[in-house]
């Protein structure tokens, strides 16, 4: 329903997003190679499948570890599955979030503390989405965990913050990042638990949710506020 398009939140404690750009870039040049003539089974060989992964001893269950075509342990799955998209509207709307949003929670917490927090929230939406089906033999691919990361940690450091967005892909809108959101994150908890889903991994939406409302409290530098603290209205 609502497409970020910008917001009025500028950098504070660093100069140029750096992490989120290089990010923005790692994905796209991973869908161009996707693009170059890389099968689906390829594809899905860097994707994070949760029946695999639970056989393997990355979560402690017997059984021989698997491995995908370039010999890479599963467990190595829990990264590569995020830089990889079905397709470009997956990508672009993934890219579009981690652009309005990575920003101001890169600098809230530095670059390398952001690049590591991006990783985690990505990890655990896996992991949170193959404990939540366990037999699933679909691959995971995608960047939305990580982004739900983002989207959690930013909503609980700047909700006043005023972001314009599309409503219903035409119609333009400025509201506050906790109305945006709110709804967004909404709207995940009621997909999560539809009878019909589809090929969404709503569970790595809000595993991603999770790791980013809990991770922000402590990876964000000393003395930046939650939720806007800071902020005086006029």
């Amino acid at each position: 329903m609502f497409i970020p398009l910008r917001d009025e939140n500028s950098l504070k404690s660093i100069p140029f997003q750096y992490v989120t750009v290089s990010l923005i870039a790692v994905n796209v040049l991973v869908f161009l190679l996707e693009l170059s003539g890389l099968s689906n089974a390829a594809v899905a060989s860097f994707g994070l499948t949760p029946r695999e992964l639970f056989s393997s001893h990355l979560v402690g269950v017997s059984g021989p570890l698997q491995e995908d075509a370039l010999g890479l342990g599963e467990e190595s799955t829990l990264i590569t599955y995020m830089f990889f998209h079905a397709d470009l509207f997956h990508l672009i709307g993934n890219m579009l979030f981690l652009w309005v949003f990575g920003d101001n929670v890169e600098d809230a917490m530095g670059h390398a503390r952001f690049l590591l927090f991006y990783l985690a929230c990505g990890v655990f939406a896996g992991l949170f989405h193959a404990w939540m089906v366990p037999d699933s033999d679909l691959p995971l691919i995608g960047a939305s965990g990580a982004v739900a990361g983002v989207i959690a940690a930013y909503l609980m450091l700047h909700p006043r913050v005023s972001v314009w967005v599309l409503v219903f892909k035409i119609i333009p809108l400025r509201i506050t990042a906790g109305v945006m959101l709110g709804f967004w994150i909404a709207m995940q908890v009621v997909m999560v638990n539809m009878p019909d889903t589809g090929p969404v991994a709503w569970w790595a939406h809000i595993g991603g949710l999770i790791a980013g409302a809990v991770l922000i409290v402590f990876m964000r530098r000393p003395g930046v506020p939650l939720f806007d603290r800071n902020v005086r209205l006029a």
